[in-house]
């Protein structure tokens, strides 16, 4: 049984968490630790942000880390040890640091039914997938 888990979420996208929640539950059991992650996507060139108001980023992060605590209320069960955390930048980038800092056993996540250009996996998935150090569980809705 993995003793830490974390699962990255969509908070705009029930699809992709509904069954990764079930199984990243099951896992935990009753002594382990879920690390439940959402990132907050960059502004990817410096010019866009120009077109934001100041202190944007900084509200847009405080919002996004009360909706975390919200869901977390609504879909975790309070017997379960969840420790949220907001991540900003590339969603895939900023997974991989999560479950390196963290030093998580496995990753649960969600992944999209694909369209032909995604093969089998999200593209999101598909790099988490390749690129981490410790087991990746893709859980199809």
């Amino acid at each position: 049984m993995p003793r830490s888990i974390l699962m990255p979420i969509d908070l705009t996208d029930d699809v992709s968490w509904q069954a990764a929640l079930r199984e990243a539950l099951l896992m935990v059991g009753e002594d382990g630790i879920l690390h439940v992650v959402s990132v907050l996507p960059d502004f990817g060139l410096a010019q866009v942000s120009g077109y934001f108001k100041k202190n944007y980023e900084k509200e847009a992060i405080s919002a996004f880390g009360k909706a975390l605590t919200d869901w977390i209320n609504d879909h975790v069960p309070d017997s379960v040890d969840v420790h949220p955390h907001i991540l900003h930048g590339t969603i895939y980038d900023e997974i991989l640091r999560a479950a390196e800092k963290l030093s998580v056993d496995v990753i649960v996540m969600g992944s999209h039914r694909p369209v032909f250009r995604d093969y089998l996996l999200g593209p999101n998935a598909a790099r988490v997938v390749r690129h981490a150090r410790c087991s990746v569980y893709v859980v199809r809705s």
